[in-house]
C-alpha cells in the first residue's frame, strides 16, 4: 500500500477544490466497483454489492479533502496574505512550504514580533512566492495551496502532509480491491464514500449519507495518541493497533456499533484500541444525525502531530485497519 498511500498524500487538494484527488482515487477504484458516482457536491461514492432481502445498507466514508489556505490580498511587493482552509494553526506554518493549485510554490514567513516568544497571529504571516512586485506574483486573490511536503518511509512509520485523510482513503481502496480480488460475496450492500469538504464542516459526509440513506455508517479517519513527551493523557498509541471510537467532541458512537466492530477484532485475532477524543470529529456525526438517524461509529487510525506537514502513522495499524474491515463486510450484521 505505500506507493498509493504516496501517490495520494503528494496530490494537492484542499477542501472544496479536491478535482485532482478525485481523479487520482477514482483510477484506482473505477475497476473494482459495481458502480461509481460523483455526486452534485463532488463526493466519489463507489458502490459494491446488491441489497438483498434481509440485507443492510452500509456507508464506509474517507475524507478526501486536506486543510490548507487561502490568499486574501496581495501586497506591492508581491507577498501573499491569507487565511487558514480548515484546522490551520500558525505554529505548524513557519517556514513551511505551500504548492497553490496552478503549480507556483512559495515559503510561509512571518513579521518581525515584538515578542519573539509569543505565537504569531495569522495576520503576521505572509506567503513568499519569489517574486518583487504584486505585477509579478503568479497567484490572485481567492487562489488556494496546500502544505507541500513529501512522503517519508520510516519503515513501520509513515509521515507525510495530508495523512489526514488520506491514510483512511487509502484503507477504503485497499478494502476495495481485497474484496474485489479475494472474490469475497457481500451479504451487504456497501457504499465506499470519498467525501469532500470534511476539514470545514464535514459537508460531503452531511450530502453523501442523505442520498445514500445507509441503515449503518463508519467513518475511516486519523485520531491523536497520547504516547509523545508530555502529550495529550489519552489511551491511544502508535503501533498498538486501529482505534474503534467511543466519543469524540460530535460523536457517541452507537454501542452496538462498537461492540461489532471489537467483536470482529476479537474473532479475527486483530488487535484494537479504544478511543475517547476530546477535541475534534468526523465524518461519522454527519452520517449518525442523517434524515431519521443512522446507527454509526468510526474505525480511526492513531496519528502524531495531526494538521501539521509532517503527521505520523504506522503502518501496522493500517494493515490491520483494512484486515479488519474485510472481517466486518464479509459477514451478516447482527446487533446485539
Amino acid at each position: 500500500m505505500k506507493s498509493l498511500i504516496q501517490k495520494l498524500v503528494e496530490t494537492t487538494s484542499p477542501s472544496g477544490y479536491e478535482a485532482q484527488i478525485r481523479a487520482v482515487i477514482r483510477a484506482e477504484v473505477e475497476t473494482l466497483a459495481d458502480h461509481l458516482e460523483v455526486d452534485n457536491l463532488g463526493n466519489l461514492i463507489a458502490q459494491k454489492g446488491q441489497l438483498a432481502q434481509g440485507g443492510k445498507k452500509i456507508m464506509l466514508a474517507a475524507h478526501m479533502d486536506e486543510i490548507g489556505v487561502i490568499a486574501t490580498h496581495i501586497d506591492d511587493r508581491g507577498y501573499i496574505r491569507f487565511v487558514p482552509l480548515g484546522g490551520v494553526h500558525p505554529r505548524t506554518c513557519l517556514g513551511g512550504r505551500v504548492r497553490f493549485l496552478n503549480g507556483v510554490m512559495g515559503v510561509i514567513g512571518v513579521e518581525r514580533l515584538d515578542d519573539p516568544g509569543k505565537v504569531p497571529s495569522f495576520d503576521q504571516l505572509f506567503i513568499d512566492v519569489g517574486v518583487s512586485s504584486r505585477q509579478e506574483c503568479p497567484v490572485r486573490v481567492g487562489d488556494v495551496a496546500a502544505f507541500e511536503r513529501p512522503f517519508l518511509d520510516l519503515g513501520k512509520r509513515l509521515v507525510a502532509k495530508a495523512l489526514d485523510d488520506r491514510i483512511g482513503v487509502a484503507i477504503l481502496i485497499e478494502t476495495l480491491r481485497q474484496i474485489h480480488t479475494r472474490g469475497i460475496q457481500l451479504p451487504n450492500q456497501v457504499f465506499f464514500v470519498f467525501s469532500v469538504q470534511e476539514e470545514v464542516g464535514v459537508r460531503g459526509a452531511t450530502t453523501s449519507a442523505f442520498g445514500i440513506d445507509p441503515d449503518v455508517g463508519l467513518a475511516l479517519d486519523v485520531t491523536g495518541s497520547g504516547d509523545t513527551p508530555r502529550g495529550s493523557k489519552m489511551e491511544v498509541s502508535l503501533g498498538k493497533g486501529p482505534a474503534i471510537k467511543v466519543r469524540d467532541q460530535g460523536l457517541l458512537a452507537d454501542p452496538r456499533v462498537v461492540r461489532w466492530m471489537v467483536a470482529a477484532a476479537e474473532k479475527a485475532h486483530l488487535p484494537y484500541q479504544l478511543e475517547i477524543l476530546e477535541r475534534g470529529g468526523t465524518d461519522a456525526q454527519a452520517i449518525q444525525l442523517t434524515r431519521s438517524g443512522v446507527l454509526a461509529g468510526c474505525l480511526s487510525i492513531p496519528c502524531r502531530y495531526i494538521h501539521s506537514p509532517s503527521e505520523m502513522v504506522d503502518y501496522d495499524d493500517v494493515q490491520q485497519a483494512v484486515q479488519l474491515l474485510v472481517a466486518l463486510l464479509s459477514k451478516p450484521i447482527e446487533f446485539e
